[in-house]
């Protein structure tokens, strides 16, 4: 099965690896836990491999290290 194959309209189960992600479930997006807004999966560009979690962008990615305490010189 192509990658992106399937699933068509239904939301994907993804495992998040480094640099990479593996599909448990076909599907045609994942949702970012950061602002709820779908993710096509063949748009997918960032993600959590600790939290397991994906991101709509770069600033939601930020501001998911950030509320982890997970940037340098941050004040948990």
């Amino acid at each position: 099965m192509n990658r992106f194959e399937g699933g068509s309209g239904k939301e994907a189960r993804l495992r998040y690896l480094d640099g990479d992600f593996q599909i448990l479930t076909p599907g045609s997006h994942v949702i970012c836990a950061m602002t709820g807004r779908p993710i096509m999966v063949d748009e997918l560009k960032y993600w959590s491999v600790d939290r397991q979690e994906a991101y709509v962008d770069a600033a939601a990615s930020l501001e998911a290290e950030k509320r982890a305490g997970n940037l340098p010189n941050q004040r948990r």
